[in-house]
């Protein structure tokens, strides 16, 4: 029974990660802001193939909502916005690392048939 409860709060905890990181986009924008530390709004527009401004508009606002990016409005002409991961978002760089690892391998064994 102790089991099967643990089993039940992993399952739970899986589904908890899943609707934060759910989406066709969010992976990819966190993976753009990873991988440079700041990025500035048209960079990861420019990162993140076939995303609209709105979207990624949504998405950053959903991602800064749930803690993992920080939104910072610099002081320069025109006004520049910069997206930066939060210390909590930073707990995510190893899985970023790893789907980054593991979509390489995949796609090496897709193409090698």
């Amino acid at each position: 029974m102790l089991i099967k409860q643990q089993h039940k709060k992993e399952m739970m905890a899986v589904q908890d990660s899943m609707d934060v990181l759910n989406g066709k986009w969010k992976i990819s924008i966190l993976s753009s802001i990873c991988y440079y530390n700041k990025r500035r709004f048209s960079d990861i527009l420019a990162d993140v193939e076939g995303i609209s401004n709105k979207m990624l508009s949504k998405e950053l606002k959903e991602l800064e909502t749930n803690k993992l990016i920080i939104r910072t409005v610099l002081n320069t002409q025109p006004i520049t916005v910069q997206y930066e991961l939060t210390e909590h978002g930073l707990s995510l760089k190893t899985l970023i690392q790893n789907l980054t690892e593991w979509g390489i391998q995949h796609r090496k064994k897709i193409i090698e048939g």
